[in-house]
């Protein structure tokens, strides 16, 4: 994008090859993007900290944007186990100088940070989350079967769940409408109603998002849902942190 002067960088980890955009020099600051979000999301972020004598690091995660290496048949490959896993090694190799570095989160970025904090408290320095609240796991509860007996069947994570029946249904709306609802305030994603942005968002970025989309798919970020269960059981030596 030619208003952003960022560097865009590739780096083999945890076998897969992860795209980031970095920014300026000084402690690291990791930003980590949500669904159905891309490095792009922290765009204005990432030049204020850079200003502010800070090195701001925005990776694509596993199954988003231009980081690739994961396949996404198999929704075991996006168990938090093995995100948390990426952001490690990226840290360790890009900025191995230094043992820990400030994490922000959004949304499902959020949910990772909070298991890159339980999971490596070492790495971590400080922690600015956004959009979700730290969950303790509790052992009598597995997720999606909760979600379902309180929220019902219409409930988006357990609609997330079947393999491409979402996907599907997107791909008849088309992917720049869907992201365009995703996006904001109240937005429905499932019906025809015209998409007209706030002021925050531009057309240019939901062409940016929609040209890797288009690329990528959904389907990789929508495994970050379906492998919720299994993140549950990875997760039990934790119960109780």
């Amino acid at each position: 994008m030619e208003e952003y002067s960022f560097d865009h960088k590739f780096v083999q980890v945890n076998g897969i090859n992860m795209h980031y955009v970095e920014k300026g020099k000084g402690p690291v600051v990791l930003f980590i993007h949500g669904f159905p979000e891309l490095w792009y999301s922290w765009r204005h972020q990432i030049s204020f900290m850079a200003e502010h004598g800070y090195r701001a690091v925005a990776p694509d995660l596993r199954g988003y944007g231009d980081t690739t290496g994961v396949p996404t048949d198999d929704p075991s490959n996006f168990s938090c186990l093995r995100v948390v896993g990426d952001l490690v090694e990226l840290v360790n190799t890009i900025a191995p100088e230094q043992d820990e570095v400030f994490v922000v989160g959004h949304d499902w970025g959020a949910m990772i940070a909070w298991y890159l904090c339980l999971f490596r408290p070492d790495k971590v320095k400080a922690l600015v989350n956004m959009s979700v609240p730290f969950s303790p796991r509790n052992p009598n509860a597995k997720p999606v079967e909760t979600f379902k007996a309180i929220l019902g069947d219409d409930f988006y994570v357990v609609r997330f769940q079947e393999p491409g029946k979402v996907e599907a249904e997107y791909a008849k709306i088309g992917t720049k409408k869907v992201l365009g609802k995703l996006y904001i305030p109240n937005g429905k994603p499932f019906d025809d109603s015209p998409v007209i942005l706030p002021c925050w968002l531009s057309e240019k970025d939901i062409d940016y998002y929609a040209s890797k989309y288009e690329k990528t798919g959904f389907t990789g970020g929508l495994n970050y849902y379906r492998a919720l269960d299994l993140n549950w059981e990875l997760t039990a030596a934790w119960t109780g942190a």
